[in-house]
């Protein structure tokens, strides 16, 4: 019983070890190796109405929207833009540090009854412009640990930015008058 006790618990910790390990799911282009995320949304409406919910999305998302955006064209429904965030490292003693600024392109495509969305072109933002694909190398000699955060933090933007999009192209519920 002793055993069988001991071996369970090996198990279960070796188990969750291999949890904290997982390995990072970074999408790249098969055709260009370049990092891409990418998603295709079902919603209803037709092209120019969610035309309209994208345009309340990029005003509320970006300050300045006007200035983010370098295309927008509703008679094809397509919003290209670019803009930028900051990534960060910890030190050993914990202390956050600025690790730089990742300049982006996105690219939001309008059909009737769905959209897709695209998040390429992702570099960080120095003297050379540092591609973010770089930093999957991990046999790269210049490999910095830091690395593996800045990437997780990218996604980590992507999937917030996403969900964001998704919930501002959802259409408004209809009101419903009280009629007494």
């Amino acid at each position: 019983m002793k055993n069988l006790l001991i071996i369970l618990c090996l198990f279960l910790g070796l188990q969750s070890i291999a949890q904290e390990k997982k390995e990072l799911f970074i999408p790249v282009d098969s055709e260009t190796n370049k990092i891409k995320f990418q998603g295709v949304i079902e919603e209803e409406g037709d092209q120019y109405e969610l035309f309209k919910r994208s345009i309340y999305w990029l005003n509320n998302t970006y300050k300045d929207p006007v200035r983010v955006t370098s295309i927008r064209d509703k008679e094809t429904g397509k919003i290209v833009g670019r803009h930028r965030f900051r990534i960060y490292y910890w030190d050993r003693d914990s202390i956050k540090h600025i690790g730089g600024m990742i300049n982006y392109t996105f690219t939001v495509e309008l059909k009737n009854d769905r959209y897709r969305y695209t998040i390429d072109e992702i570099v960080l933002k120095s003297a050379t412009n540092i591609p973010a694909e770089k930093w999957l190398n991990k046999d790269d000699p210049a490999y910095d640990p830091r690395w593996e955060g800045y990437l997780i933090q990218i996604r980590d933007f992507v999937n917030n930015w996403s969900s964001n999009l998704e919930e501002r192209m959802k259409p408004e519920p209809e009101k419903i008058e009280d009629e007494w």
